[in-house]
């Protein structure tokens, strides 16, 4: 295979890998809200649910290791820690969420069935599926992106040419940072770090002959290639959606208002086939966490298929109990936790890319640290505790805009390397 094909097959599985499912209804109710802001809210979404994600596959590049080795420079306990706190948060929230998007898309303007019902259904058959592993969803998957792909630049398309560039006034008073927070709830941040050593792996078992810095700069290539792509794609439905601001109610939720402007653009037949397309692709992306989380715990019990088994019932039961929840709820829900855990993500992210002159163990642990830490006002005020920390946050910088953590962390950043410099001179 020659090197061009090689970065286009890489950048495609890289891209199938971040788009799944639920980042589909994120972007177009974004833009409906964002009115002429569209841009800054777009900017936004993309640093977290673009650069930040693929930043973490050069970082897997660079490690060639697994997600235990992303944090094990702060220590081995944290490391495992986080490791079990990223997986359980992964089947609690984005794996019952692919249920919920299934039955609101593709069950309930069909079937006048409950959500429960849909739930129990869906992860019946999520356990079967991780159970009885198999190339079908591997196949499915391929031709699952191409399609959605090919139906979203159609509706996007449609819009731009069809659509007077007429935008409606913002209903975000900081568009730039809410756009920042929205693409929390793609968890491709997370994603990159969980399965993204799987990807290089197989990269790795496809390129043998290829020697080390070669692989990364092919892996490298792709991601930005990828990247693009998942940034034209979020661009256009956000800008879609800015441009639908005045076709539905103000008060419409994510996964209606994706409905409504494929049925607008591209009829009934159209909108039933990207609800399909989304469902199937939400079932894979739930199989995928189950899978990988039972497999962790199966890794972490010596290879135990009693242990594998019990996380999959565990995950499956997880889902029907949140998967019968609306999408809407679901994301209220994940806010809290991402506030949390998506700082510390972050900062592993960045510091395992940077070169390693600037991310000696001390700067790990300090950064991290202190990420971790300032991440918790963030924290307590989406649950309800703002009034006791508003003082704290008053004089937090950013802390206005749900990121009092970034300045603290880089402050720590700066004087750990200024310190580590002045030692060895």
């Amino acid at each position: 295979m020659n090197r061009k094909k090689s970065v286009l097959v890489v950048a495609f599985a890289l891209f199938s890998l971040f788009f799944g499912a639920g980042n589909l209804i994120l972007p177009p109710q974004l833009g409906f809200k964002a009115g002429e802001w569209w841009w800054l809210v777009a900017a936004g979404f993309c640093i977290s649910a673009v650069l930040i994600p693929i930043l973490g596959i050069l970082a897997h590049a660079r490690l060639q290791g697994t997600m235990f080795d992303f944090a094990k420079k702060v220590s081995p306990t944290f490391s495992l820690v986080y490791c079990y706190l990223v997986y359980a948060i992964s089947i609690s929230l984005p794996s019952p969420r692919t249920a919920s998007v299934t039955h609101e898309m593709g069950v309930a303007p069909l079937f006048n069935s409950s959500s429960l019902l849909t739930s129990l259904v869906y992860f019946l058959l999520v356990f079967v599926f991780v159970m009885n592993r198999s190339k079908i969803l591997d196949i499915i998957g391929k031709i699952l992106t191409p399609a959605i792909i090919l139906i979203l630049l159609a509706v996007v398309g449609i819009t731009l040419f069809s659509m007077d560039f007429n935008f409606g006034a913002s209903e975000f008073p900081n568009p730039f940072s809410h756009g920042i927070i929205e693409g929390y709830q793609t968890f491709d941040a997370i994603g990159a770090v969980v399965v993204g050593g799987v990807i290089i792996i197989s990269i790795n078992l496809k390129n043998q002959n290829v020697e080390y810095v070669q692989k990364r700069r092919l892996i490298a290539q792709a991601g930005w290639l990828a990247g693009l792509g998942l940034g034209l794609i979020y661009a256009g439905l956000i800008i879609t959606g800015a441009l639908m601001g005045n076709e539905f109610s103000k008060d419409i939720s994510r996964t209606a208002l994706l409905s409504g402007i494929s049925f607008k653009t591209l009829g009934s037949t159209a909108n039933l086939f990207l609800s399909i397309l989304v469902s199937l692709a939400c079932f894979t992306t739930a199989v995928g966490i189950v899978t990988g989380t039972a497999d962790f715990i199966k890794g972490r019990f010596n290879n135990s298929k009693k242990a594998y088994t019990i996380t999959a019932i565990l995950g499956c039961l997880l889902g029907i109990l949140m998967g019968q929840l609306n999408v809407g709820y679901i994301i209220q829900v994940a806010l809290p936790v991402l506030m949390f855990i998506y700082p510390v993500t972050i900062a592993l992210i960045l510091l395992n890319v940077i070169p390693e002159k600037y991310a000696s163990k001390t700067v790990f642990r300090c950064t991290v640290i202190t990420a971790l830490i300032f991440s918790v006002p963030d924290f307590l005020s989406t649950i309800g505790f703002g009034d006791p920390i508003a003082p704290l946050k008053s004089w937090l910088p950013l802390a206005s805009f749900h990121m009092g953590w970034v300045l603290p962390t880089f402050v720590v950043f700066l004087v750990c390397n200024a310190v580590n410099s002045l030692r060895s001179t």
